[in-house]
Order: structure tokens, then sequence, then C-alpha cells
């Protein structure tokens, strides 16, 4: 674990290094807070990394460097909005940095290419020389492109330069975000492990080892090509070579002809040196790969070419028929021989043949076929056909709103099973709890505390429903000085004189939304006995207050 916080605080230690553009007039750090900074490393919470890294290498950061701290996902959860500038770059702000990562939430989405943007735009990257420093554990969920802000903002920037640190991201993630730092001249660093992340240190913050001396000139060799190794990749037989957004695995080839030592990963056009030996080496752009054994001689030039013999599917996924592109849908490629997931307005390529795209929103859920071949790019839209439910509870019919977090809403069918039951479909927890529902009947089951309640609705697609549960139900404040437990019965006995019990807490303070009736609440002074009781009426919409002495 040691070694793992280690990793982790250097790779935000790059921030305050050359190769991270601190030496620029101004930066702003965007930190990920999107939910999934909670995935653990080695049994810790990701997000704690971060904050801990923070904190050691801000301590060493120059007193002048005038850095900015921006976050995403950090206060709302489901938004693409939820974007803030909460530390503004200026000298000697170490301090205020730690302290807004130490108290903030972990929550939301991941807007990253909007992010990027704002802070841009802070740094007034039109005007002046700018950095953003971008560390992400996810891709774009809000539909934002990286790869296109990265041009816009070089282009129309005086001297602009976002980096982008991948945290626990895989190679394939990786080279989704990666094009937004090389599009600016910025670099993309790989921290999915402790030793990706020891080589991204040597690379670009180890200081270099005193230059040896001079060896004695050798004799003049015969002139080389530049290059030796230039392959190049299409998408079918025929087509234009591709040049932006694919990758290259180069790996020395085993004894046995399987993969060995990996070489090197490279995007876009390759140009390289490859030292006499065998080789395996893999064009891939996003699913689809081609690979190949190559041997290498001295002084002669290979430009292979590698056909990856897939298309591209365009998914444009809707909530019901003339809804706008959902970002909230998930994507799911099932292709000749793999499978894929993406989120909101997709674009995969993928191998030719039979492909099986399942788009879900909610409950509601649509899978077709579609047939792609070689070369192909297919643009369609799908339908998932649901509606939109937002449920919040009241305490009474125009009453106050039920504004707890512990409330809790299940989406169950309104038909019951053979054996009483119905099926659930769907959970939500607290406020304004959001549900897209395929068409259909349900009852959605309300609980707070010792309130229950059944509200029958139904749904149609392209619906936008704001369903009001009325719990009829009351607030009840309990005190019991002293007390071992406090429990609350039906007020109405039963034909063997017995009280249903509806509730007991150990203390003596209790606070309970109840259905409006009559009950009981009894002090328990130990587990033995030593009770007393005291009758009470809860009316709907309204709160009591009693002491039991």
């Amino acid at each position: 674990m040691a070694g793992l916080m280690r990793s982790a605080a250097a790779a935000i230690l790059l921030f305050s290094m050359t190769s991270f553009g601190f030496a620029a007039n101004k930066v702003i750090i965007i930190l990920d807070a999107s939910g999934s900074m909670w995935a653990q490393i080695d049994g810790k919470p990701k997000l704690e990394i971060a904050r801990e890294s923070l904190r050691t290498v801000l301590q060493s950061v120059p007193a002048d460097d005038e850095i900015g701290f921006m976050a995403y996902g950090h206060r709302t959860k489901g938004s693409c909005d939820d974007i803030e500038l909460i530390v503004p770059p200026q000298a000697g702000s170490a301090s205020a940095i730690s302290a807004a990562a130490d108290s903030m939430k972990f929550l939301g989405k991941t807007p990253l290419t909007a992010a990027v943007k704002h802070a841009a735009e802070a740094l007034k990257y039109t005007e002046d020389k700018a950095t953003v420093v971008l560390i992400t554990d996810g891709l774009e969920t809000c539909g934002g492109d990286p790869c296109a802000l990265g041009k816009e903002l070089k282009q129309s920037g005086v001297d602009f330069t976002a980096d982008v640190v991948g945290f626990g991201l895989t190679a394939d993630e990786g080279k989704q975000i990666a094009c937004l730092a090389e599009n600016t001249g910025g670099k993309y660093i790989q921290a999915s492990d402790e030793k990706a992340l020891q080589e991204a240190l040597v690379e670009t913050v180890a200081a270099p080892a005193p230059a040896p001396e001079p060896a004695p000139a050798p004799a003049p060799e015969p002139a080389k090509p530049e290059f030796n190794f230039t392959p190049s990749v299409v998408m079918a037989e025929g087509g234009d070579p591709i040049t932006d957004g694919n990758a290259w695995e180069i790996y020395k080839a085993a004894a046995d002809g399987t993969r060995g030592d990996q070489v090197t990963t490279e995007y876009g056009v390759l140009k390289t040196n490859l030292e006499p030996g065998d080789y395996i080496v893999a064009g891939r752009d996003d699913e689809a790969r081609s690979e190949q054994k190559i041997k290498i001689e001295a002084g002669k030039t290979y430009s292979p070419l590698f056909t990856l013999n897939a298309g591209t599917l365009v998914i444009h996924p809707h909530a019901s028929q003339g809804s706008e592109i959902s970002g909230e849908a998930r994507v799911d490629f099932a292709y000749p021989g793999g499978s894929t997931t993406h989120y909101g307005d997709t674009k995969a390529t993928v191998p030719a043949g039979e492909q099986k795209v399942t788009v879900q929103i909610g409950a509601g859920t649509v899978t077709e076929t579609i047939q792609l071949a070689a070369g192909q790019t297919v643009e369609k839209d799908i339908v998932v056909g649901v509606g939109h439910a937002v449920l919040n509870a009241y305490y009474t019919v125009g009453g106050d709103k039920a504004d707890n977090s512990g409330i809790g809403f299940e989406i169950v069918k309104a038909k019951k099973k053979i054996d009483g039951s119905r099926e659930s479909v769907e959970h939500s927890y607290g406020p304004d709890s959001k549900f897209w529902l395929p068409p259909d009947d349900y009852v959605a089951l309300t609980t707070l505390d010792l309130a229950v309640v059944e509200q029958p609705f139904s749904i149609k697609a392209g619906d936008n429903q704001d369903i009001k549960v009325a719990l009829d139900a009351g607030v009840l404040a309990m005190s019991a000085p002293g007390a071992y437990s406090i429990e609350v019965f039906s007020s109405k006995k039963d034909i063997e004189g017995k009280r249903k019990s509806l509730g007991l807490t150990y203390g003596d303070s209790w606070q309970q939304t109840i259905p409006a009736g009559d009950y009981v609440v009894v002090r328990h002074m130990s587990a033995e006995g030593q009770e007393k009781e005291v009758p009470v009426t809860i009316k709907a919409g309204e709160r009591t207050e009693i002491t039991v002495q």
C-alpha cells in the first residue's frame, strides 16, 4: 500500500514539473469528482489517494506559482452541468486547494470536455498562455468530444496546453482521451498501475544522469533511411489509410511465436526504427484489430499494410420518438469476437459482420441487429420507448414535501404474479427520484420511517410525469429521559389483549415519520421491564412532540 501511495503522490507531482507546464503563468488543475472515484485500489478509495497526494505535492509547489482548482461531479448526481472553479488561479493557493479536495463529495457524472473548456476560458486562453491539467478516472459521459475540443483550443489559444492523467484507465480507455492532450501539444500519462506510473515519472520527472565522457568517434557508417518501419492501416481493402484515432502495439516475438515483452504503443501515423529481430505488430482502431508477425533485418525498410476488416456504427439513443439524444443511455455492442459498452451518443469502430446493439435507458431496453460491411459506416437512431417519472412524497395532500434522503421508492409492476407478489422494476432514494420506465401500469411503494404507501400510476412512451405521493403521515418526536429503549405500539389491542409493535429504538430520544392515527409510546427503563406508556394521536402533516417520564 505504501508503494501505491508513493506512486499516486508521484503522479500528482507531475503537475509541478516542467512536463506539465507549471512554468506557465497560470495553471488550473481539474479533478474528476464523479462517483466512480469511490472505486478502490488495494483496498483504498481512489478519491482518498488523490486527496492525500494533492496535499503532499502542493506543499512543495513554489509560492509564486499561480494555481487554480476545478472539479466536476462533486455536488449533484446525474448532472452534466456540475462544474465549478473552486479556487481561482493565484499564488499561495496550496492550502486552499487541499482543503477543497478534503471536503469534496464524489457522486456525479464525467463532463470532462466541458470542464476543460471552462478552465481554458477562466485562464483567458485566447489572450494569455494557459495550461490545464485534467485528472480523470473515467471517460466522457456527457456527450462531449475531447478530441475535437483539443484541436479547437490549440487553434484559437495563444499558447494553450492540456495535460491528461488517466487514473486507473485501461489502455483502450486512455486512447479515447489521449487525443485531448496530444491535439494541444500536451502529454497523456497512463497511471493505471504502479509500474506504469513509475515509467511515466522516469520519462517526465527524473533528473538526467550526468553526461558520460564522450566516447571516441565511431567510424562513419553508410547512410541509413530515417525510419525503417512505417506501417499503414485501412478499414477495408482498397480503403484510405487511417491516420487519426488509431493505435499501434508492438511486441517482441517469443521463441514460440507468441507475444513477448511489449516494445511500445503509439497513436496515429507511425514512423519508427526497430532493432533487427522478430516482432508481433497489431494495428487497431477502437474495437477492430489486425495483427501481423514482422521480421526486421538490418539495412532494410518495411511498410506493411494492416486491414481491419471493420466498419463504423454511429448510434443515437432516444428515450421516445422525437425526443433528444439521451446522455443517460447505455449502448452495448456485441460484434463478432467480442463486445463493448458506451454511453450516450455513440460512435464505435467494430469488426464487420452481424452486430447486436442493445440500448438501455432506465428500466427500458431495446436490441437491434445490424449487418455491417467492411469499410461501411451505419448511422442509426434507436428509440427505447420509455417515459420519465419524477417521484416525491408529501406528508399530506397539499402539505410539506418530505425532503428526506432516507425516503425510498420502489417501482413494481401493478399486475400481481400468480403467487400474489409483484415484479420489482427499479429502486431509488431521496426526493426527486427519477425513473425511466417502459409503458405499463406500476405501483410506487414509498417508505419513510414507519410510513409505507402504495401509489398506482401508468406510464406511456414520451411521458414526463411529476408524481406526488401523499403519505397521510406526521412526524412524532419522542423523548424519554434515562430510558433504555423507546417503542411505538398500535393503540388497539388484538383479541388476545396485545398491541402490535410498530418500531423500537435504543436510547432516550427518537423521531419517526408515522401514519396519522392513535398510538402508544412505551418507555423501557431496562431490558427486563420498568415500563411507562403514553398515548398519542398523530395528525397528517403535523409534528407532535411528547416526553415520557
